[in-house]
């Protein structure tokens, strides 16, 4: 997605760690068109694999994840970090090594909206090792759901998650991808595959 590169090479800044901060796109300020986009782009992947329910993380993967579940017309879930008391038993839990967060991140789903009936496409902002998106997963299988596929706005090809997923045996669609962050070089993103 040529827009996404575009906006990425103006606005991404390179944080020490192999953090590429995006948080004028992506993970704190959205950009209506740009996430619209995002969503449309996803939607048109994802359309032919008839998913019924979009899965996503709190917070950053919501908003892409929403947009794709509009032009689907299918229910959004995301997975809480926190468990509320409210949250219908039993619930789907897994964990998920977040180094933006610092650690390990505890991840629920409610049962009440993720069954054997469920035909599953996951939306996230991020691939990179895959935990996340193997979080995710984990709970789609414990549900009885059938997982569809992966899409990520960003994924970052050098920390190799897509391989570490291709046991999931599912298509992975990202719209941008990050070659090399260094600050010799900056970012090198291209359009996603």
């Amino acid at each position: 997605m040529q827009s996404l590169v575009t906006a990425i090479q103006e606005h991404g800044v390179i944080l020490p760690g192999g953090i590429l901060k995006v948080d004028g796109l992506v993970n704190h300020q959205l950009l209506p068109s740009l996430t619209r986009e995002m969503g449309v782009v996803f939607a048109g992947y994802f359309r032919d694999l008839r998913p019924n329910k979009i899965l996503t993380i709190e917070v950053s993967g919501i908003a892409p994840a929403l947009v794709t579940a509009i032009e689907l017309n299918v229910p959004m879930v995301y997975a809480r970090k926190k468990k509320p008391i409210t949250m219908k038993e039993p619930s789907f839990t897994a964990q998920s090594l977040s180094r933006t967060k610092g650690g390990v991140v505890d991840l629920f789903v409610s049962s009440e909206f993720l069954g054997p009936d469920d035909r599953v496409v996951i939306i996230d902002d991020f691939l990179a090792s895959g935990g996340t998106l193997r979080a995710l997963s984990t709970m789609i299988a414990l549900s009885g759901a059938t997982l569809l596929g992966l899409g990520c706005v960003i994924e970052k090809a050098f920390e190799h998650g897509r391989e570490n997923l291709a046991d999931l045996s599912v298509p992975i669609h990202t719209l941008a991808n990050i070659i090399e962050l260094s600050e010799k070089h900056g970012v090198v993103v291209q359009a996603g595959r």
